[in-house]
């Protein structure tokens, strides 16, 4: 088995092979209604895992019909009338039947631009104030502590993008309206919820940029189990029913974690010995939302500490705690595949061409994650 750590790489010389399955292909594509559009999208997968550098349009067509063929694929992409959820959908299920995923996760990226053309593109504040010209963007990723796939993907659209000429150019839906990062990960959250055969939750959310306490209340309202990272500087209560000993009065999570020391433990959560306390904390005392605060003092040369709001009862901490690592697969994966096959790379002016390339490129994800981790791939590491 390949350590937790060990990054699976979209160059396996089984990925573009798994591409060509043609069992794999209908499951993934079937929902394509014509048999053209079922063979473009392969095609397109085929040229993400086979070209080097960036995948351009005119780079991907080249691979399969020469650079005449960049207005056809462009079409397929940015013009052609077929629905990227469907196969998002598929792509979740097939992720679920073949590398048995623990969690959703959570995460934002941010693709850096040049330019000012492409779709959603706008000066993003970062957190510490930095400010980065590009788009901004939430994934939602089925992981578990071998591997993570993205399977859904949220666009951030600022209002300038929402008013003409640049909502017409861009071809945004009349539905799209302006959104925050937080309103991002409440839409991946929802659209993964529909997902029929896939496990709803749990839910891990690690993201700077939104207020943590109304994302935790909003899993918990949706009735979903979660853990979501929470700043220090978040304001909470102690839940007084578990803790009748201890003041009442509104502290900072930060706070609330450093207060109560007689109640941390050592625990492994499968990665070494960590430090950890479990708080139950209310986010508002005329709310009901019991919750846990999660405290974590990991040893010298982590990070030092870490803060989550979960829905887990006390007996499941230790699960709770292992949640928390999958973010770092995620990480890991999109460094080692994701951009590897480009989900990076679309550089056009169409909406739906973002979400159907990045859809694309996350099958392309899938194929190179089959390649290191299908039966074929543990079968090789056995018998090696």
């Amino acid at each position: 088995m390949r350590h937790l750590h060990q990054p699976v790489r979209a160059t396996d010389e089984s990925a573009p092979a798994a591409a060509l399955d043609p069992e794999l292909s209908g499951e993934l594509f079937g929902s394509l209604r014509r048999s053209g559009q079922r063979l473009k999208a392969e095609q397109y997968v085929r040229g993400l895992l086979a070209l080097e550098g960036r995948k351009t349009l005119r780079g991907i067509a080249a691979q399969f019909e020469g650079a005449a063929a960049q207005q056809s694929v462009h079409h397929f992409i940015s013009a052609s009338p077929w629905e990227w959820m469907p196969v998002r959908h598929a792509l979740a299920r097939q992720v679920q039947r073949t590398l048995a995923p623990q969690a959703w996760v959570i995460r934002p990226i941010l693709i850096p631009k040049a330019g000012s053309h492409s779709v959603g593109i706008d000066q993003q504040l970062l957190p510490l104030g930095r400010i980065v010209n590009g788009q901004h963007a939430v994934g939602a990723w089925l992981a578990s502590g071998h591997c993570a796939v993205p399977v859904d993907w949220q666009l951030r659209l600022s209002a300038r993008w929402l008013a003409d000429p640049l909502r017409q150019r861009a071809s945004v839906p009349a539905d799209a309206a302006v959104a925050t990062i937080e309103d991002c990960v409440r839409a991946a959250v929802a659209n993964v919820q529909q997902i029929a055969g896939v496990l709803r939750g749990p839910v891990v959310v690690d993201v700077a940029e939104v207020d943590a306490v109304s994302v935790a209340r909003f899993l918990a309202s949706i009735g979903v189990a979660f853990v979501v990272r929470v700043g220090p500087q978040a304001q909470l209560w102690l839940d007084r029913t578990e803790l009748p000993s201890y003041s009442g009065r509104e502290r900072t999570a930060g706070e609330l974690a450093e207060s109560l020391p007689r109640l941390r433990r050592q625990v492994n959560p499968g990665d070494g010995p960590t430090t950890a306390v479990a708080i139950p904390v209310v986010t508002s005392p005329s709310r009901g939302d019991r919750m846990l605060l999660l405290g974590e003092w990991r040893p010298a040369g982590r990070p030092r500490r870490r803060l989550w709001l979960t829905n887990a009862d006390a007996p499941s901490v230790l699960t709770a705690l292992r949640l928390t690592r999958l973010p770092g697969v995620v990480v890991r994966d999109f460094t080692a595949i994701s951009e590897s096959v480009g989900v990076r790379d679309f550089g056009g002016r169409s909406f739906p061409g973002w979400h159907r390339h990045i859809t694309l490129a996350s099958v392309a994800h899938l194929i190179a994650a089959l390649g290191s981790w299908g039966p074929a791939a543990r079968d090789r590491r056995t018998d090696g």
